[in-house]
């Protein structure tokens, strides 16, 4: 009884592609089905919030924070409240201020994260603003992440008094 070795490789192939692109397929659904880490769903809360501000949507701007949330406005000027919180947002909008970002770091330990970034946007002399951006994160019930305290001036608390 002869094998006829031509045949006996042949068969294995259609059986070894269809096996790859099977296994292929499973892990690219698998990837787009796959939850998103915690610290990408943070850096993603941190995006929109970033991608309205430059637009100038103060509703999606507001939809990034929990209630109640607290802003420092300028160093030493909390502000909190729906209403407060959206004239300031509309506020810094209309003045037209570009921010540029620089690097995330994101720490998470449990339902709280802390995320830094800095930023540098033009000053109203024309000089560089440059500070550095604290925000707590909590986690929501739905299992997104919202900005109970920004405080974008974080590294204030270095500048010589």
């Amino acid at each position: 009884m002869g094998v006829n070795k031509k045949e006996g490789l042949m068969r294995p192939l259609p059986f070894a592609a269809a096996l790859v692109v099977a296994m292929t397929t499973a892990l690219t659904q698998a990837e787009e089905n796959a939850p998103m880490s915690d610290e990408s769903a943070v850096l993603q809360t941190i995006q929109t919030m970033t991608d309205a501000f430059a637009q100038g949507d103060i509703d999606r701007i507001m939809s990034t924070y929990a209630a109640p949330a607290i802003v420092i406005a300028a160093p030493g000027q909390p502000v909190t409240g729906d209403a407060s919180l959206r004239a300031m947002f509309a506020d810094f909008v209309a003045a037209g201020v570009n921010f540029t970002y620089g690097t995330h770091e994101v720490v998470i330990s449990g339902e709280t994260a802390l995320h830094l970034m800095p930023w540098e946007a033009p000053g109203p002399d024309n000089s560089k603003m440059r500070a550095l951006s604290v925000a707590v994160l909590q986690r929501q019930e739905d299992g997104t992440w919202k900005i109970v305290i920004d405080h974008p001036f974080g590294d204030g608390v270095l500048a010589p008094r």
